[in-house]
């Protein structure tokens, strides 16, 4: 059977490493929603739109957003209610077309949290025990010297200094899983890239030791609080985990019939690819089918971080240059494998080069012939994509898939400029040719919908006529 036969059998859940609220997202963080928002179009077109869920939201409790709160004068709830407000707001702006934005502090999250912890407590996962060690808040995770630089600073968060914690936790027996991760790993396919899968095993060679998955609420009182103990909440990363199956269980997408994607940052692998599995196994769960692992984006050769004063928010990018325009850029630029760096420069060349000059000339050449010579043109019956088109989405290479639909483009382009039609005295020759190259624009038109929907949307309303007339200029030159 091949991939795409195992493809059409499937329903797929599709979701992201959530967004953490200490701070509204930037474009860094874009990346990740267009991705995915564009691999469950994608899908949609496979499979129909009910055979597929988009997941998406925000990750709210913790020790950062409490503190976050502290610092603004506020109450923790109050931060990140307006925090995922502007971050929905911003995800809202690219055209995204999920199925359900969840946040943490959802009250059945809260109630499928607690079952879940519950049910590997009952397993005899959970013990109660004393950690003392390393503690970044940034990432709120646990570290060892092993992950800090030579200054004993954490290496995602460098401005940030490192607590020493001594405290008593729940901790999960995630060590016992350890070989259990390593099979799962190793057989290719479950983490992607290849780069990540083996930088995962990496991990597990260098030994696993159980987490505190609690903190004492005397000192975390932001969380969701522990079903077998009060006086602990649930440590946010194991809480935050859980959302993915709150919200497809009940919508029937957990399960060995579906396959379920994870698309996230490369500074969440860890928690994706070695414990989300291992909490699965436990609470005898189906696990995932595949951790996608990307990249981060850079702009002007720097990280992007509030410390450097250098973000920016993707509505800023929207307001500039559209929303299509946007996520066409960072389909085609992003970091589907290694970390890109980014300019507003650049996205203007691009834009005016692949998206004025390219598709939005094309398509205005097109409609004008095309009205001007008096023909109708009939509808012929559209092709599937073809196998490239979705072998390079199947491999999650949606850079390469975009790549390929614009060298569609490019092949009509110079078919328009070598035959001329504007030339063309003989009527029954202009009609050929214009068909043709109509058909082709049709067929390219197809093509688009998960990469620029809105435009799609236009040029399908326009071309999709017989008698074609196109008044709108799609993407004027800036």
């Amino acid at each position: 059977m091949s991939l795409l036969n195992i493809i059409l059998s499937l329903s797929f859940y599709l979701v992201l490493g959530y967004q953490f609220t200490n701070d509204v997202i930037h474009i860094g963080h874009a990346y990740q929603k267009i991705l995915a928002d564009c691999l469950a179009r994608y899908y949609r077109g496979l499979l129909g739109k009910e055979n597929v869920y988009f997941l998406t939201g925000t990750d709210e409790y913790g020790s950062t957003n409490q503190k976050a709160a502290e610092k603004r004068g506020i109450t923790p709830e109050e931060h990140v209610d307006e925090i995922s407000s502007k971050d929905k707001a911003e995800l809202d702006s690219l055209n995204l077309d999920y199925n359900r934005f969840i946040r943490t502090t959802d009250s059945d999250h809260h109630e499928t949290a607690q079952k879940f912890f519950q049910n590997v407590f009952d397993k005899g996962d959970i013990y109660k025990g004393s950690y003392t060690g390393l503690y970044c808040e940034g990432c709120e995770a646990y570290k060892t010297m092993s992950e800090l630089d030579s200054d004993g600073r954490c290496l995602l968060h460098p401005t940030r200094d490192i607590q020493k914690v001594e405290e008593e936790n729940y901790f999960f027996k995630w060590s016992e899983y350890a070989d259990f991760l390593k099979q799962l790993i190793e057989a290719k396919g479950f983490v992607l890239p290849e780069g990540k899968r083996r930088e995962m095993l990496g991990f597990i060679e260098q030994g696993i030791n159980d987490l505190p998955v609690t903190r004492p609420e005397y000192k975390v009182s932001w969380g969701i609080q522990a079903p077998n103990d009060p006086e602990h909440v649930i440590y946010v990363w194991f809480d935050a985990l859980i959302n993915y199956f709150t919200a497809a269980e009940p919508e029937g997408f957990w399960n060995d019939d579906t396959h379920i994607i994870h698309v996230l940052g490369k500074d969440n692998a860890r928690w994706h690819a070695l414990l989300w599995p291992a909490m699965l196994k436990s609470a005898g769960k189906t696990l995932p089918s595949t951790i996608y692992v990307h990249g981060f984006v850079n702009l002007n050769g720097e990280k992007i971080s509030k410390s450097k004063g250098n973000i920016i928010r993707p509505s800023e990018l929207v307001s500039q240059f559209g929303a299509d325009a946007t996520r066409y850029y960072f389909i085609k630029h992003g970091p589907v494998i290694e970390d890109v760096d980014v300019s507003v420069d650049h996205i203007k060349q691009v834009y005016n080069a692949d998206l004025a000059n390219g598709l939005g000339n094309t398509a205005s050449r097109l409609a004008r012939l095309a009205e001007t010579s008096g023909f109708e043109f009939p509808l012929s019956e559209l092709k599937k994509w073809d196998e490239t088109f979705t072998e390079h989405f199947n491999n999650f290479r949606v850079d390469l898939a975009v790549q390929y639909v614009w060298s569609k483009l490019g092949v009509l382009d110079k078919h328009i400029n070598d035959n001329k039609p504007w030339a063309i005295k003989d009527a029954p020759h202009l009609q050929k040719i214009l068909a043709w190259e109509i058909d082709e624009l049709r067929e390219i038109i197809n093509y688009l919908e998960p990469f620029i929907p809105e435009t799609a949307s236009k040029l399908s309303a326009v071309f999709g006529e017989e008698k074609i007339s196109l008044k709108e200029q799609l993407f004027p030159r800036l």
